[in-house]
């Protein structure tokens, strides 16, 4: 029994030698340094950042231009292109019995709105007339309800 033990013990001294060496020369981390781990940590952090940052700015982005645009609806866009052909060319719209000679209409060949006819609105709405600011805008620009009550809530 002592024999067994004179072989097995130093076998074991042996192998747990081994162990540790290799253990101790063994790469960590694919060779990576703590500090290099960190700045790739940083990096990838950074740029998570940046597209979250990105994707916020392009929805603020699109919530403005559909805030401030007549419509998002390509029928109704359609239906402003065509008032506005028609005002172009003289031909008298709804509104054309309010306005003066020479007013083409609300709406003007570009899709924007005619200085007289803004200051007609402002007008309106300034002395508590909003409601009516807002019908007349709709009729005009044939825009959804919310687009124009936040267009005349600017004014």
């Amino acid at each position: 029994m002592g024999d067994v033990l004179i072989v097995i013990l130093p076998a074991l001294i042996l192998a747990g030698v081994l162990w540790a060496v290799a253990a101790a020369l063994k790469p960590r981390n694919f060779g990576i340094s703590d500090a290099e781990r960190y700045q790739l940590e940083l990096a990838m952090r950074s740029r998570a950042h940046y597209e979250a940052q990105v994707k916020a700015a392009t929805a603020a982005r699109a919530r403005v231009d559909a805030a401030t645009r007549p419509s998002q609806n390509e029928q109704q866009q359609s239906q402003q292109a065509e008032h506005a052909r028609a005002a172009s060319q003289g031909v008298r719209g709804p509104f054309s019995d309010r306005t003066q000679p020479g007013y083409p209409g609300a709406v003007l060949p570009g899709g924007q709105l005619n200085p007289q006819f803004a200051l007609q609105l402002q007008a309106l709405a300034r002395s508590g007339h909003k409601v009516q600011a807002i019908k007349l805008l709709r009729q005009a620009t044939h825009s959804d309800l919310l687009t124009a009550k936040n267009y005349v809530d600017r004014l």
